[in-house]
């Protein structure tokens, strides 16, 4: 029986240690500070690509890089939701009815970069879930880099 449950807990362990960590803002940071270099060397079109295509540096599990467009505030790219880009969706409130996408735009043109806290779809599950995004301005773009709150 202790055999048994050794085995067991050594299985569990085992599990645990190989289960990709869950993304931090730390992380979300640096994916955004990698395409808004990406962007400047190469060019919005070819981030759109990248983001269009879930190139796996700005697409990671539930972590991935948005595309807004600065002035407008329109949609330009996004990796999972095609059905929202080219759209202008600033007063379409998350679930909790958050203006959220009006704050990444404050946080973008008051200071460049900052985060915004709002509710979701999580491609990973399909539920609605809590998301800190970390948004940047890069020239005539803003860059999202968002996690979920377990």
């Amino acid at each position: 029986m202790q055999r048994l449950l050794t085995g067991a807990l050594l299985c569990l362990a085992m599990g645990t240690a190989l289960a990709a960590p869950e993304p931090s803002e730390k992380d979300a940071i640096a994916m955004a500070e990698r395409a808004a270099a990406y962007t400047r060397a190469h060019g919005k079109d070819e981030m759109i690509k990248k983001i269009t295509a879930k190139d796996p540096e700005f697409v990671q599990g539930s972590m991935y890089i948005y595309m807004r467009d600065f002035g407008t505030g329109i949609n330009l790219a996004h990796p999972f939701n095609q059905s929202i880009v080219g759209k202008d969706l600033n007063d379409v409130p998350d679930t909790n009815g958050k203006m959220y996408r009006r704050d990444i735009m404050d946080v973008a043109k008051k200071s460049g970069k900052g985060w915004v806290d709002y509710m979701y779809k999580n491609p990973e599950n399909n539920k609605i879930e809590a998301k800190t995004a970390y948004v940047l301005r890069s020239g005539d773009v803003v860059l999202i880099a968002g996690i979920y709150r377990k």
